[in-house]
């Protein structure tokens, strides 16, 4: 109890037999047990105070307060009759952290949603891109430098079979040795590698473009909604007049930032991604067209000539 209500409280009242009613000093004295006080002893008990009683309400609603944190502490099964301030703030859950998210989504307006869409298809194209190198594995060169050492010791026949199987880069060099074994015209034969090549490339650089494309786009969007976001902001500015809120400004611009972030959290992976892939693509292009070279180049050279008898037995079939 707190002192002004001790001393706004008379220790001593008089009881309807005029005799000294006592009421313990130690004791927390609400309004309730006044009132049945002043009952008892027939209205003959001084009246409290205003500031008693206001200590008294006071006193009750904390009361009240306590009694509600240790039902929601049993309630929580938590161990004790007394909860700290502390044990009463609980941790977001997953579900407040999705509302947060939807939230900000809102904020951010119809750019964060054109964002969102670019970034799914991206990573769309990037699971297809990386399932095509894994199933065609076109950096792989062990068959086609094994068939090239055949080819380079005069051992036509063993450099084809060693180049059989369905991979477009071995193909493609087995088609080049073929060609030059059942003597066809080597500038026919180069017109005709130069297309199964550029076909096979453009398999590879498919789909690259949307790439690039959505790492150009996303930063612009992201800046076109902050420059939006900052209209918006400067408009309600303009409509508060001279009683103007900084808070009105300062949401406006974080609001309007936040477009520009989603940008560039979108445009960064989606740049290195797309460069990483142009780059394979690039390298496995340039592996086909230096084993083809290659096969030309030890073929016309007399030094190393395949001899003619070897020809006949290569085992090539039409492609």
């Amino acid at each position: 109890m707190n002192s002004s209500t001790n001393s706004s409280i008379e220790n001593h009242d008089i009881s309807p037999n005029g005799g000294a009613v006592e009421i313990p000093a130690t004791e927390v004295v609400d309004a309730s047990v006044h009132s049945e006080i002043v009952q008892s002893a027939g209205g003959k008990v001084p009246s409290l105070d205003a500031s008693a009683t206001e200590v008294l309400k006071e006193d009750a609603a904390n009361a009240d307060s306590l009694l509600d944190i240790a039902e929601d502490a049993s309630t929580l099964g938590l161990p004790g009759s007394e909860v700290s301030a502390t044990n009463t703030l609980l941790p977001d859950t997953g579900l407040d952290q999705l509302d947060s998210l939807i939230q900000m989504l809102d904020v951010g307006g119809p750019v964060v949603w054109i964002l969102i869409i670019l970034s799914i298809v991206s990573v769309t194209i990037t699971l297809l891109k990386l399932w095509q190198f894994a199933v065609l594995r076109p950096e792989k060169t062990d068959l086609v430098n094994k068939g090239l050492e055949h080819w380079k010791a005069g051992n036509a026949a063993f450099a084809i079979s060693a180049l059989e199987g369905a991979r477009p880069v071995p193909s493609i060099v087995r088609s080049a040795m073929c060609g030059l074994s059942e003597g066809k015209d080597p500038h026919m034969l180069k017109e005709e590698l130069t297309r199964r090549a550029q076909g096979y490339v453009n398999q590879l650089t498919a789909l690259l473009r949307p790439l690039e494309l959505i790492a150009n786009l996303s930063p612009l969007l992201g800046l076109m909604g902050t420059v939006l976001g900052m209209i918006v902001a400067f408009q309600q500015m303009e409509a508060a007049g001279s009683q103007v809120d900084p808070a009105v400004l300062s949401g406006g611009i974080w609001q309007a930032l936040l477009t520009t972030a989603a940008g560039l959290a979108v445009a960064i992976p989606v740049a290195a991604i797309h460069s990483w892939l142009e780059r394979k693509a690039e390298r496995s292009a340039w592996l086909l067209d230096d084993a083809v070279t290659q096969v030309f180049t030890f073929y016309f050279n007399p030094l190393v000539a395949v001899p003619s008898d070897t020809r006949a037995d290569a085992g090539c079939v039409a492609e």
